[in-house]
Parts: C-alpha cells; sequence; structure tokens
C-alpha cells in the first residue's frame, strides 16, 4: 500500500465519541391539569468549566411533543436531525394523521438502542412529553436505550434530587402555576447540589393547542445557609 493509499484508508476510518465534549445537565418534565411542563436550565459545560451559557436543550417535535436533553449537545444536535427527517417523511403522506408523542418516544428508543449496538452510542438522555387526542404522554430513554413512562421524569442529577420532592408533591390536578412552582423548586435544589448547573433557566409546556417555550429567567436564591456557610456542619445546618 503507498503512503497516499493509506492515508485515505486512515481518512475513510470509523470514528467514535469515547466520551462527550459539551454538554448540559438536568432535565425534569411532569404532567399536570392541562398538558406537560418540562424545564430545563441554559448551561453547556466544557468539560467542568460552564463555557455556554444560552444552550437551548427543549425542543418541540410535529405538532404533539416536546423534547428535551441533557448530556453532549452536538448529539442532540444530530437526534434533532433524525427527528427533522422522520417528521418531514410524515408530513409527505399528507394523510391527516401525524405522529404522537407514544410513537416519536418508541423511535427515540430505537435509535439510542440501535446506536448503542454498535458501540457508538448518543451520549444523551432524553426525556419525551407531549398531548394527543386528549391523551398526556411523559417518558424518557437513556443513552442505551433504557425507557419508561411515568407522571414525572429527570435525567442527570435530577434523578437523585428532584424526583424525590416530586415524590412527595406531584398530584395529578396540578394546575399551571403551582406545577410551575414544582418545577422551579426542583431546580433551585439542583443549582445548590449540581456543580454543573446555572441560575438561567426556560420552562416549556405543551397542551392540545400547542408548544410554549418560556424566555430565559432566573430563580431567586438565598445562599446564607449554616450549610453553605460551615461544610463542616453538613446536614447540621439550618434550613
Amino acid at each position: 500500500m503507498t503512503s497516499v493509499e493509506g492515508l485515505l484508508g486512515c481518512e475513510q476510518d470509523s470514528q467514535r465519541t469515547l466520551s462527550p465534549y459539551v454538554t448540559g445537565t438536568s432535565v425534569i418534565g411532569i404532567k399536570y391539569k392541562d398538558g406537560i411542563l418540562m424545564t430545563a436550565d441554559m448551561g453547556g459545560s466544557y468539560g467542568s468549566t460552564l463555557r455556554y451559557k444560552s444552550v437551548e436543550r427543549m425542543k418541540s417535535i410535529g405538532k404533539h411533543s416536546l423534547l428535551g436533553a441533557s448530556g453532549e449537545i452536538s448529539d442532540f444536535q444530530e437526534i434533532l436531525r433524525y427527528l427533522d427527517e422522520l417528521i418531514k417523511y410524515d408530513n409527505m403522506w399528507d394523510d391527516g394523521n401525524s405522529f404522537g408523542p407514544k410513537e416519536i418516544h418508541n423511535y427515540l428508543t430505537r435509535i439510542m438502542y440501535n446506536r448503542r449496538n454498535k458501540f457508538d452510542p448518543l451520549w444523551n438522555s432524553l426525556v419525551l412529553g407531549g398531548v394527543k387526542n386528549g391523551q398526556k404522554y411523559l417518558g424518557t430513554v437513556s443513552m442505551i436505550g433504557v425507557h419508561f413512562e411515568d407522571n414525572h421524569v429527570a435525567t442527570g442529577f435530577g434523578n437523585h434530587l428532584a424526583r424525590p420532592i416530586l415524590r412527595d408533591e406531584w398530584k395529578e390536578d396540578l394546575s399551571y402555576e403551582e406545577a410551575v412552582k414544582l418545577l422551579e423548586k426542583c431546580m433551585r435544589v439542583l443549582l445548590y447540589r449540581d456543580r454543573s448547573a446555572i441560575n438561567k433557566l426556560q420552562v416549556a409546556k405543551i397542551t392540545e393547542e400547542g408548544v410554549t417555550i418560556s424566555q430565559p429567567y432566573s430563580l431567586k436564591t438565598f445562599w446564607g445557609f449554616n450549610a453553605f456557610q460551615n461544610p463542616s456542619k453538613g446536614a447540621e445546618g439550618t434550613w
């Protein structure tokens, strides 16, 4: 093999992402009385450095679904490209029907599991919510294809810090205002405890009328807790 042929062969070798580069942290989704609410902050971490402060990690998918992602930002963009092609193909039929959130969730599960089996995973955990024909749907799928549905889901540190709060305080008939307040409580805890979280977030809702994603805003915080000032005291601090 000549040196030129060897060079071409090297360029044609397949590449694998061995670790994520720019990542986003937790996404939280809950059902409420009229639909689905989802929230995520806008931080993008380059390793342990909070490099980007305006990364949108929630997008509407088709007419009935809303997607949020934690993990590698470029892989999330690749997933959005897959979904754009899927929705475009579905619209070409022009048969009056369209994919609902359950179909999108199943599709994402197949995508993540397929890439995992190729040892080339998409480094994301996803939250998919939606409303179609009056039915609310909320599910999640991990980077290796583990998926489930629930009344509230979370990715990243949200699984450990936010879901215990949701298990205690979530109820089926939450109003929009109550649901937003609950999500903000979860995000405030994540801001205090997750080094990758920033105080700039968005809240998205999806109902039968469609998707609305709020403008970015910040939460009111208090850093005067004894446990923050005197870490050695641990749980003895006044909360």
